[in-house]
Formats: structure tokens, sequence, C-alpha cells
């Protein structure tokens, strides 16, 4: 592959060459036809010249070469390399802290160099577990639900005035529950003041019934860890009356409870940050609203972009 600034292939060269192996041209003659120096000319000349017949006939004694020097006198000695990247694998440190050690004694940017160029520069990263997609066939086989913190404000803030002299008084928080069918997408949310177990217990039995008004059973149902949803006796007993499998993720694994997750950022770009809101009072008047356009209008790129009350109704046979 020729070099990113090669001005000639070797067909090129070839034409500049044959000048003055066949048509008798002078050095000079055949530079200042290509636009080249005497020397460069001289150089493919050379090449050529001393090529073998088989290198001449596919032009390779005329490729583009490696610009890297033959040797590097000035370059750190191997023994001395190979115990900065000794050090560096065994403590992890950066090239400028290398650089301080006494067994080490050369500037950062060589110490760097000769990372760089073993392959130890930066930290190998840690291996990503495989991503396992699944979707339960029927709705209500499993629903996810979750909680969405957001601030309260009483007027716009900077990210849509862009006015950041004006300071507003911590107002606190208000949360989004949302309960999400795994199957068909269908959401439910609320907003309120707290998280408390109380607060998720009364949320979870509004949630399950407005699944029950569209035709769905719910048979399982994942959260993460919380306090409110690991110790709550009564969000335990809710769920036994109804016979609902209450399933909770692996700690630290968000990913496990995806659906409610993604719908989260779904309703916080397009609900939340999607509009100038003159309060959070406002904003939370407009939720209803929003979910509502979310299950009926809303197309779901997981749905064959198609809302997700069209998926309820194609599985249950149900005019929902």
């Amino acid at each position: 592959m020729p070099h990113h600034r090669a001005r000639f292939t070797a067909r090129g060269r070839w034409d500049v060459v044959r000048r003055v192996i066949e048509d008798g041209e002078t050095f000079a003659q055949a530079a200042a036809w290509a636009n080249v120096s005497k020397s460069t000319v001289w150089e493919w000349v050379r090449r050529w010249r001393e090529a073998t017949v088989a290198e001449r006939s596919s032009l390779s004694c005329l490729e583009e070469r490696s610009s890297r020097p033959h040797r590097s006198p000035g370059q750190v000695p191997t023994l001395e390399a190979e115990r900065i990247c000794e050090l560096r694998e065994r403590t992890g440190w950066s090239p400028r802290r290398l650089a301080d050690e006494p067994r080490v004694s050369r500037p950062h940017s060589t110490v760097h160099r000769v990372l760089q160029r073993a392959g130890c520069s930066r930290r190998p990263r840690p291996e990503r577990a495989a991503v396992v997609r699944y979707q339960w066939p029927c709705p209500g086989q499993l629903l996810h639900m979750d909680t969405k913190r957001f601030g309260r404000f009483e007027a716009p803030g900077h990210a849509v005035t862009g006015d950041r002299t004006r300071r507003s008084r911590r107002a606190g928080w208000e949360y989004v529950h949302s309960m999400i069918d795994d199957c068909s997408r269908l959401a439910y949310s609320e907003i309120h003041d707290d998280e408390t177990a109380a607060t998720v217990t009364a949320f979870t039995e509004r949630a399950l019934d407005f699944f029950l008004e569209h035709g769905i059973v719910a048979e399982r149902l994942m959260t993460d860890n919380a306090f409110a949803y690991a110790h709550s006796t009564a969000l335990r007993a809710l769920l036994q009356a109804r016979a609902i499998g209450h399933i909770r993720t692996r700690p630290y694994t968000p990913r496990t409870n995806g659906k409610v997750e993604r719908y989260q950022q779904t309703l916080q770009r397009e609900w939340a940050y999607a509009l100038e809101y003159a309060s959070s009072t406002a904003r939370r008047a407009s939720l209803p609203h929003w979910v509502r356009h979310y299950n009926e209008q809303r197309t779901h790129s997981a749905l064959a972009n198609r809302p997700p009350i069209d998926r309820v109704r194609e599985v249950t046979g149900l005019d929902s």
C-alpha cells in the first residue's frame, strides 16, 4: 500500500526511470519532468538497476518503502526497556510516575514511547460481559419497575435560559415511579415526593390495576435492590396476594433491568427536558399526557415501529 504522502505509485516511478534508462534523458531532465529532485530520480534509477528480473517485472523495486531508519543508536537499550515495561506491568504507574523512579531516570516522554513500542502504554480494558437480549412472548410474564429522581424548580434553569448568574434555592427532589411490560413495552408512571416503601407499594398496586385494565395479568416483577423494593413487607404481601413472583437484579447490574432503564432515558429526554416548563409543578401535570402519548402514539423500534398498545392488542386479542 503506498505511503499516504507518496506522490508516485510504482508505475509512476517507472515512467520517470524509463526516461533515463530507455529514452536517454539526464537525471535533471527527468527530475524536471516529474517535478522532483535529481537525487530522488537517482535513487529510483539505482533501485531499478540493482533489482532482479522478478522485482523489475512486478515493479516491487519501486514500491514505497518504510521511512523507519535501519538503526536507532539513541533508542533506549532493550534490557532497560524491558525493565521499564516490567515495572509498568507490576505497578500500573503512569509514564510521569515511572520517570521519577531512580531505576528509570528517563524523561516521561521517553518512557511513554518505550511503553508504546511494547504495546503496554494503556492498561488493558476489562472484558465486557456478553450482551444477553431477551423478550418474553406474552404480556404480563415479566414487568420491570424502577424510580427516576428529578430536581424541583420554581423557574426555568440555565440549561434552558443560558443565564448562570441567577441562583435558585434548593427546592428538593421528586421521584417518577415507573413500571413497564417486557413484551409490549406498555408503561405506567406516576410522580411522587418520595420513594418510601408505602409510596412504592401504593404505586405498585395502581400500576398492576392499570395493566389488568388492558388485559395483562402480571406473573413476575423485576426490580433492583433498593430498600423499598427488597425489604418492604407491604410490597411483599401485595405481590404474594396477587401470586406475582419478585425477581431482584444482581447488585451493580442495572442492565438486567434494562427495559425500564431505557424507558427512563426516553422519559428524561422526551418529557422532563424536552420542553421549557415554567416550574416543576407544570412538568408534573404533563406527565400523564406524555405517558398516554408513549403508550398509544409513539412508535417503538423494538415493536416494528408500532406503539405499545398495538402490541398488547395483537397478543391479547383485546381491543383495549
